[in-house]
């Protein structure tokens, strides 16, 4: 009998990884203490005193302001919500250009069109797998007006070239920081890099309150602005006086007090989280170095990286066998994590499809069926634009999970039992 699990033999492990689930007492009290208050939101949509949202929203943008060292802080209901509001506060225009990642969750990319403004997909860097400068150079036309940075799996962007080549082109930088709270670039926190940060707080992320998200700046009239077009703008703009009307169209993009009581509390957490999964990561590189197949990627010069996943190159010319083959062979031998039992086992092939390749790009239709706002552009969505993107999604990039905090030393054995057990055995899969 084959030795391997997806062969028929016995499995490494055949428990459950244990949950993350960082949602305690301290969470538990604070929404009681809501409930109890009556306000479950304060919000009013229009210019009055709770147009700023109830106590404990007001409370958790003081708090989140003065953790990262920023002047302005601003909840809203999703990080999605963060980057509509971003987009909006900057002044795009229909037509517009915004440089954006084609490695990232859709929204990084998708924010622009909000606006009827064109995503631009620049590629990205190899090693760490953010935006590459030269890339975004290149995409710049008399159109661009802003780049939409992702601090992709937790590790900062090149904020110095990039935000050299911003300055140098009048553009704005939104840095979408969803993956990468508390990273930091030469002492500088993620998210507060570029002209506008945006952080999320749902479920999947390093700390959470079930949906949310904060938007951070230094910049007071960015800062209104987003307040703004978070609650219902164009009813507050005539009474609060504003002048600026452009993209003065508001949403209903409020976190309610519930939330907020829940990120305060998650807000405490953050660095003990962020150390744990550093150190687990730290462990699993040392224990698969033998590997000779696996490469884990560099972390950029100066800076923390935050690890919401953790990314690891494959070389199919020395394993012999295919990403793909090897990873189903390593998931075979190993269980899923609690709560997500219906998502298999946490490791995936590559990370997402290039957004460029979805249908929304492919077919350059996004509102009408006139193909607006694509249809007086020629901006190119075809494959092979971002090589590097497209050789580490379909080739040589795999990442996995299993080193979030409340894993054991005995559950981080059993992840390095299994890559082992199947390198061990490799010659069965060929």
């Amino acid at each position: 009998m084959s030795k391997l699990a997806i062969l028929g033999g016995e499995k490494v492990r055949k428990e459950l990884f244990p949950a993350y689930k960082v949602i305690g007492k301290e969470e538990e009290d604070a929404v009681v203490q809501v409930l109890r208050s009556g306000i479950l939101s304060k919000y009013l949509g229009c210019w009055a005193d709770d147009f700023y949202g109830g106590p404990r929203v007001q409370a958790l943008e003081k708090e989140w302001a003065e953790h990262f060292g920023v002047k302005h802080a601003i909840s809203v209901n999703s990080a999605t919500s963060g980057l509509y509001c971003a987009a909006g506060a900057i002044g795009l225009n229909p037509e517009d250009e915004v440089i954006v990642s084609p490695y990232t969750m859709a929204a990084s990319a998708t924010a622009p069109l909000i606006y009827n403004a064109i995503p631009v997909f620049a590629d990205i860097e190899k090693e760490h797998f953010c935006l590459d400068p030269e890339s975004i150079e290149e995409r710049i036309t008399e159109k661009t007006k802003a780049i939409i940075v992702v601090d992709i799996f937790g590790q900062p962007y090149d904020a110095e070239r990039i935000n050299a080549i911003a300055k140098k082109h009048h553009l704005y930088v939104i840095e979408d920081t969803a993956q990468a709270p508390g990273a930091k670039y030469k002492g500088k926190f993620a998210g507060t890099l570029g002209d506008i940060g945006v952080f999320s707080l749902n479920y999947h992320k390093h700390i959470h309150c079930g949906e949310g998200g904060i938007v951070v700046t230094d910049n007071d009239e960015l800062a209104e602005r987003v307040r703004l077009i978070r609650n219902h703008a164009e009813a507050v703009v005539g009474a609060k006086g504003t002048k600026n009307l452009n993209n003065m169209i508001g949403f209903n993009l409020r976190m309610t007090e519930v939330e907020a009581a829940i990120a305060r509390e998650q807000l405490k957490k953050l660095d003990w989280l962020l150390e744990e999964r550093q150190k687990n990561v730290a462990y699993l590189e040392k224990k698969l170095d033998k590997i000779p197949f696996l490469r884990v990627p560099k972390v950029r010069e100066g800076c923390e990286h935050a690890y919401y996943v953790h990314p690891i190159f494959f070389d199919k010319e020395r394993a012999g066998v295919s990403r793909e083959t090897y990873i189903d062979a390593v998931k075979a031998e190993l269980m899923p994590i609690t709560l997500r039992e219906a998502e298999g086992v946490s490791i995936g092939c590559g990370y997402v499809k290039p957004l460029y390749l979805q249908p929304l790009f492919q077919e350059k239709i996004a509102y009408g069926d006139h193909g607006y706002p694509f249809c007086n552009s020629k901006v190119d969505y075809s494959k092979g634009i971002c090589p590097n993107c497209e050789q580490l999604h379909f080739e040589t990039l795999f990442t996995h999970e299993l080193m979030r905090p409340f894993m054991t030393k005995e559950d981080l054995d059993d992840v390095v039992a299994a890559f082992y057990k199947v390198y061990e055995n490799i010659d069965e899969l060929k």
